[in-house]
């Protein structure tokens, strides 16, 4: 089909239900409240309370626009990404003939790597409105600090409210950013693909076990592994 192998067929449909399994283990799965993006997000639960409780919160917002500039770094790294990903049409003859020339990589026709190609573009054209919508969602959380109530705010309904509204902003925001740099990750895994469908394979694989590891059994993770904590 379009040029494509079976073999490419089977590497394409590993990737994608790898990218949907992991997504479905990390967010909803039943040791999803195990990883470490669940476990970062009781903390920003603990620092919107926190935050609440000061008189002064000017370090909050110094912190909420720490998060707005790294997440605008990779907003701007997607764009970067690609334009570089699209360059590689115009190139698209040499590029074919460099990796034809390899011993290990699959002969490759012209329409299969245009296709593999604007794939790659596809992926980098998800990360970024990921980091886009996380830096819009980021600045309306620095909105909703500056509209917490006094600290020492005798309605405490209001304040409740208050905390929960600006604690799930912060929670969507951050949940945003991973999607785009499990984007970026696997962006790494769909490189493999032009050395051909085994290497494809193999490198999501590699990408996947990388990432499971990091959510759940890795050095950050260990840092909550105390009594008392979840």
């Amino acid at each position: 089909m379009f040029g494509f192998s079976n073999l490419d067929l089977i590497a394409l449909a590993f990737f994608i239900l790898s990218w949907l399994g992991y997504h479905y283990v990390v967010e909803m799965g039943p040791y999803a409240a195990r990883t470490l993006n669940m476990r970062m997000n009781l903390r920003r639960a603990r620092w919107i309370r926190e935050s609440a409780a000061r008189e002064v919160r000017i370090v909050d917002t110094q912190v909420m626009g720490g998060l707005q500039n790294g997440t605008a770094f990779f907003a701007s790294t997607s764009l970067l990404a690609i334009g570089g990903t699209l360059a590689l049409l115009n190139a698209t003859d040499r590029a074919v003939a460099i990796f034809s020339d390899l011993p290990f990589v699959p002969a490759t026709l012209r329409s299969v790597w245009e296709l593999k190609i604007i794939g790659l573009v596809g992926i980098f054209g998800y990360a970024f409105f990921k980091f886009a919508w996380s830096y819009r969602l980021f600045n309306y959380c620095v909105i909703l600090v500056g509209a917490l109530p006094p600290f020492d705010s005798k309605d405490e309904a209001t304040m409740a409210h208050a905390i929960h509204e600006t604690t799930e902003m912060n929670i969507a925001a951050g949940r945003h950013f991973n999607r785009g740099q499990r984007a970026f990750f696997f962006a790494l895994a769909y490189l493999g693909w032009f050395l051909g469908p085994v290497s494809f394979i193999g490198f999501t694989g590699a990408v996947l076990v990388a990432m499971y590891r990091r959510q759940f059994a890795s050095d950050a993770t260990r840092v909550f592994n105390y009594p008392g904590q979840s």
